[in-house]
């Protein structure tokens, strides 16, 4: 009895310090590179920041980069976002998070066209008690359009691999509650062979 009671107290002693120490995380995610032709397309730009970091004033140009050619802004994130004159002007949506860790937004429709290099330049401004810090990250997203979407061969790998595993993991519970059963009934007549 004791000792359920002390595995008791050390399993809400371990939940207390897990739901203490855990804190929201934020993960570089590289962004889709191919979109389909009147499909929506997240380019996703993360710049991650330290706690301390949080209340950074931050910027954030979108540029499109055709071949040869100087950077054409797009969008404009500099405390509200904004969408700037050209050829993306109403099909461009703001998808950053509330923290300004996220710092992606979308293509709605997507045509040809829009096949290029677009970069996500972040730049923020850090105020500390002695002195003030600036970072200027960019981000190289090479997209390509295409008229009808790819087979993704690593969803059909994951997807029989997952059929896998349920397969394997049904019958290894099957043996286990064989083997439970078996054991139990032995155990039962063991009970019975000692009480006659």
């Amino acid at each position: 009895m004791r000792t359920r009671i002390r595995v008791i107290l050390h399993s809400l002693l371990f939940l207390v310090l897990v739901v203490q120490v855990s804190r929201p995380v934020c993960v570089n995610v590289p962004s889709e590179t191919e979109a389909v032709v009147g499909n929506p397309m997240k380019l996703t730009c993360i710049s991650c920041m330290k706690r301390e970091e949080v209340s950074a004033e931050t910027r954030v140009d979108w540029y499109y980069i055709p071949p040869d050619e100087e950077p054409i802004p797009i969008y404009l994130f500099d405390g509200h976002p904004r969408e700037l004159e050209g050829p993306w002007r109403g099909r461009l949506v703001w998808n950053g998070s509330k923290d300004l860790q996220e710092l992606s937004i979308s293509i709605l429709n997507v045509t040809m066209n829009d096949t290029g290099t677009y970069n996500c330049k972040v730049f923020r401004q850090f105020e500390f008690d002695s002195y003030s810090n600036s970072v200027t990250k960019t981000l190289v997203i090479n997209l390509v359009v295409r008229e009808e979407a790819s087979d993704d061969t690593t969803a059909l790998y994951s997807e029989i691999m997952m059929y896998v595993l349920l397969v394997f993991l049904t019958c290894w519970l099957l043996v286990e509650m064989v083997y439970c059963y078996r054991k139990i009934s032995k155990s039962d007549e063991q009970a019975q062979d000692t009480a006659y």
